[in-house]
């Protein structure tokens, strides 16, 4: 048919097909160039093909392009405006009615039919040899013959004078309907016009559909001159947007997730459910969503239903072997459909000719349809079928967990066979970090066995790490239960990692130590390899446990003493010294040991699920000033994170190695670390109440220049909730104090640092470079005049300082001393510092040295040297990304009489690790949200990594960032360069 506009002017485009509709009139406007050429629409049935096509149509109209239009199969097709998703009649379907139009030339008549050439009179639109296609318009005729040379000319002469005037868009609607004779004249035109006339031919199909002419629809959709556009479901954000419009108001994502869970993100299927919705006055809230799925179930049934009824008995009993096994071997599909192998692919040729079962698979196209396949089918009936799917997965050897998604689905308690092949598939799930599928086996072997206690421990390790709080009730019913010392040990170990998870510390501690006192006691022998490991095991969690807290870190201080160094030869093994590592790194009177404890922990290849030695290692490492394996354990951690989802471990670990960066003067990478972990905080349930990434984010805001925005991070954390934390107090009080000192207020500063002192003293911690407020205080007491109480401080952290011994102590002992010491001596002694802080992988301190050392030098009156030291300490500060440092080196250097050399290198050289990998993700094409995902954060830290660079790179866009970037991706820094981006610092020479 000739189609026209709507009287009203162009109709609203399609929820959620604007690309396609770009793509489509990008397409025209190609065509009618003079490059003719053809699109292919592709989608299921209700998809939207019709609704797109009426907005493309009107669209070409308007735009003086004349428009034919024909739906294949629908009699009277030729004389009805196409149909949209959002008024579909009641009645239409994609399905060939009865009687369908499939007669030669049949299409063809579709196409030119309105435009009235019978022959009775004389038509302009007839000349030049076209009046030879006027035996395919009429029904005469109608034959079997191929088609005859000079009709197909004359079609083609007609198609021509068309285009005398204006472009040819030709719309060929349900073309897996056409009969092969108008398919063939398609082809045929379209081979004569490719290069000189302006003609688009749109043709839309169900891919699903068994074509009429399959051979002349591949031809006419040749490769080399069409266009595939294939129609997806609608996305979340569309469903919301379509819901809207017919609803009236907005709705929320969770409304709009379920709606498309629903519906399947089907057009039609949305607009169904959400005019009814409309139609009852049911908001857009929990009910209305429950609601939406009824209608969008039903209607799928009904869709199903009247599609299963055309089939033969044995295709419909293939159909549900397939709803019940899901996509599975045609040898299983037989056995339990009771049809012979060789059928059921002819049975799932017909069901994807359907649209029940989807191109190139061998499973239904969604849930839906599966559950309107079953619905006939009675609970015994549908019980035996199930039960008898078990069986035969079971005897065929496949996965557990694929036995145990159908055991799941079995009413009622299951025989002990079916159990065990549940806790064998949480087991494996477990094993590659899906806690919360291996807690959904575990649940129903508890519901088949409720007295088994290895079942109820199980299923609480699981918990523990999904829902620590619905694991806790079951273990403490476990440890009231009557059992031996070793089964009670075991579940004490659960017991006590699931309340560090809850931050129950004096819980666990109780636990554990009365379960090691057990243990002990206990009657027999205690020398085997399990006990052994078990001892291990408890002891570890004791630790780890024990050291959170002041009221409890002197108990097992004191234990920990009593213990044996292990061999690292076990898991437990390993985060028992990883433990023991972090206690002997508070006491700070012996690097060397620490180290040696910190290396036992990190003997395993990799990061061990479930266990905390890398993690543990990492801070004491880092302490002693072995930044390499301390960063490489916690890559390793962050690393398993992603692999195995787990937010809070990688949480955790972006935040550890944020203090860690932060601490060797890589304070943009550090900041970027902080960042990620907190917008983790914001976005998952499991991380919001971690206060650490608060306290990392702030510090390296202070010295990114930044002490407001620093302050504001910590007003989100409540100080009570810190009181007697051996290691998050004093992290947050010296935060604080810094960014008080930041914003000017020195007293304020000074009564924060001995604040962290304070509670440092009380939890018995004497390392001199934990935390180190004696050397910011000794800073803050020499600003305000109080000389005397620095000089007190810093000679009474020189001991402590000296007994760790690496070079970073070491220097910030000679830094605190020469800050209170004028005069050449203090000269002497910054120069010590210089030289000690060089040779230690701390090179914001290294600059702040040099800083000092410069305003000593100046103060003695050799402004040659202050200006060297001075322009030292402003290079190694930018390096260090610390541009408060920076900036009052800098203006020191100015009251020097000197001045920065010509800055060389490029932009890219200041992006940091994270912001590398963004920008490599972006020029290379992949989504905010792809990014997201392959680097587990969030998309808003995605943003707001894409805007850094940005602002760095001096580009407005992802098309800029191309041509900023080198085609390999940002080039290595320059040499010196103290950032982790491109490998580990090495430590300097003394």
């Amino acid at each position: 048919m000739l189609h026209r506009p709507h009287a009203g002017g162009l109709p609203e485009s399609p929820t959620g097909r604007g690309g396609e509709l770009a793509a489509l009139a990008a397409r025209a406007a190609s065509a009618h160039t003079g490059h003719a050429q053809a699109v292919l629409l592709s989608g299921p049935s209700g998809i939207g093909k019709t609704r797109l096509l009426r907005a493309f149509l009107d669209a070409q109209a308007a735009r003086g392009i004349r428009t034919l239009y024909a739906a294949c199969g629908r009699e009277p097709a030729a004389h009805r405006a196409p149909a949209a998703y959002d008024g579909l009649p009641e009645g239409i379907s994609d399905d060939i009615p009865e009687g369908a139009a499939t007669a030669p030339y049949s299409a063809v008549r579709a196409l030119f039919g309105p435009l009235g050439l019978t022959g009775a009179g004389h038509s302009p639109l007839l000349r030049g040899g076209a009046h030879h296609a006027l035996p395919a318009l009429t029904p005469r005729a109608a034959t079997t013959a191929p088609p005859a040379h000079q009709v197909l000319h004359g079609l083609y002469r007609l198609a021509g004078n068309l285009m005398t005037d204006r472009p040819l868009t030709l719309v060929l609607d349900d073309a897996h309907h056409a009969d092969e004779h108008s398919l063939r004249w398609l082809d045929f035109l379209l081979r004569r016009a490719e290069h000189h006339l302006p003609l688009l031919v749109v043709l839309a199909h169900r891919p699903e559909a068994e074509p009429l002419a399959g051979d002349a629809l591949a031809a006419v959709g040749a490769p080399h001159r069409t266009t595939v556009l294939p129609l997806g479901p609608l996305t979340e954000t569309e469903s919301a947007e379509l819901a809207r419009k017919i609803l009236g108001t907005p709705v929320g994502p969770a409304f709009a997730g379920h709606l498309t869970a629903a519906s399947g993100g089907n057009p039609r299927t949305l607009t169904h459910a959400l005019r009814t919705l409309r139609a009852e006055g049911t908001a857009p809230d929990g009910r209305g969503a429950r609601r939406a799925a009824e209608l969008c179930a039903a209607m799928t049934a009904t869709t199903t239903r009247r599609r299963l009824d055309h089939q033969p008995g044995w295709v419909r009993d293939v159909a549900t072997a397939v709803a019940v096994l899901g996509e599975d071997e045609p040898q299983r599909v037989a056995a339990l459909a009771g049809v012979p192998t060789g059928l059921v692919e002819d049975a799932l040729t017909a069901l994807r000719r359907a649209g029940l079962v989807a191109p190139g698979h061998a499973g239904l196209v969604d849930a839906a349809t599966r559950a309107a396949v079953l619905a006939p089918l009675t609970e015994p009936e549908l019980t035996a079928l199930r039960t008898r799917a078990v069986l035969l997965l079971s005897d065929a050897g496949r996965p557990a967990e694929e036995i145990a998604e159908h055991v799941l689905r079995l009413p009622g308690p299951v025989p002990p066979w079916m159990a065990s092949a549940l806790r064998d598939a949480a087991a494996r799930a477990a094993a590659r970090g899906g806690h919360k599928t291996a807690a959904r086996y575990l649940h129903a072997v508890l519901r088949a066995e409720p007295d088994d206690l290895s079942a109820r421990t199980e299923l609480a390790r699981a918990l523990a790490e999904i829902n620590p709080e619905e694991a806790v009730p079951l273990l403490e019913e476990a440890l009231a239960l009557p059992t031996d010392p070793r089964t009670k040990a075991a579940v004490a170990a659960q017991y006590g990692l699931t309340c560090v998870a809850l931050r129950r510390f004096t819980d666990a501690v109780r636990v554990i130590d009365e379960a090691l006192t057990a243990f002990a006691a206990g009657s027999g022998p205690r020398t085997g390899p399990a006990d052994h490991e078990l001892a291990a095991l408890l002891e570890s969690v004791l630790l780890l446990a024990g050291i959170v807290r002041r009221e409890t870190i002197a108990a097992v201080r004191d234990r920990a003493a009593r213990m044996t160094l292990p061999h690292g030869d076990t898991p437990a093994q390993r985060q028992k010294a990883a433990m023991m590592s972090i206690l002997t790194a508070l006491d700070g009177r012996s690097a060397e040991r620490t180290v040696v404890q910190a290396r036992l922990a990190l003997r395993s290849p990799g990061a061990e699920p479930g266990g905390w030695a890398a993690f543990a290692a990492a801070f004491p490492l880092a302490l002693a000033d072995e930044v390499d394996d301390a960063l490489t354990a916690l890559d390793q951690i962050l690393t398993q994170g992603q692999e195995y989802g787990e937010a809070r471990v990688y949480t955790l670990a972006l935040t550890a190695r944020s203090l860690v960066l932060h601490g060797i003067g890589a304070i943009p990478d550090a900041l970027a670390d902080a960042r990620t972990a907190m917008g983790l905080t914001a976005e998952e349930p499991q991380c919001a109440e971690l206060t650490m990434p608060h306290i990392v984010l702030a510090t390296a805001l202070v010295d990114h220049a930044e002490p407001r925005r620093a302050e504001e991070a910590l007003a989100r954390i409540e100080p009570r909730q810190l009181d007697g934390h051996v290691l998050e107090q004093p992290a947050y009080l010296m935060a604080r104090a810094r960014a008080r000192r930041g914003l000017g207020d020195q007293e304020g500063a000074v009564a924060l640092l001995f604040a962290c002192g304070e509670a440092l003293a009380a939890a018995g911690v004497a390392n001199a470079v934990f935390h180190p407020w004696w050397v910011h205080a000794v800073r803050q007491l020499s600003a305000l005049g109080r000389t005397g109480e620095a000089r007190e401080l810093a000679e009474r952290w020189t001991g402590p300082a000296r007994a760790w011994g690496t070079p970073r102590a070491l220097g910030l002992a000679a830094h605190a001393r020469a800050v209170t010491t004028p005069g050449p001596e203090g000269v002497v002694l910054h120069t010590e510092a210089v030289e000690w802080l060089a040779g230690s992988p701390a090179r914001a301190e290294h600059a702040r040295a040099e800083y000092y050392l410069g305003r000593a030098l100046l103060t003695a009156g050799d402004q040659p040297a202050a200006r060297e030291h001075l322009r030292t300490a402003v290079g190694l500060a930018r390096q260090c990304g610390a541009l408060a440092l920076a900036e009052a080196a800098r203006g020191g250097l100015v009251t020097a009489g000197g001045r920065m050399r010509k800055a060389t290198g490029c932009r890219t050289d200041l992006l940091t690790r994270t912001e590398r990998k963004v920008a490599a993700l972006a020029r290379a094409g992949a989504s905010n949200r792809e990014i997201a995902e392959a680097l587990f954060v969030t998309v808003r830290t995605v943003e707001m990594h894409l805007t850094g660079v940005y602002r760095k790179l001096g580009v407005g866009d992802r098309a800029a960032l191309a041509s900023a970037l080198p085609p390999d991706g940002p080039p290595e820094p320059p040499a010196g360069m103290p950032t982790v981006a491109y490998g580990r610092p090495a430590r300097a020479a003394r």
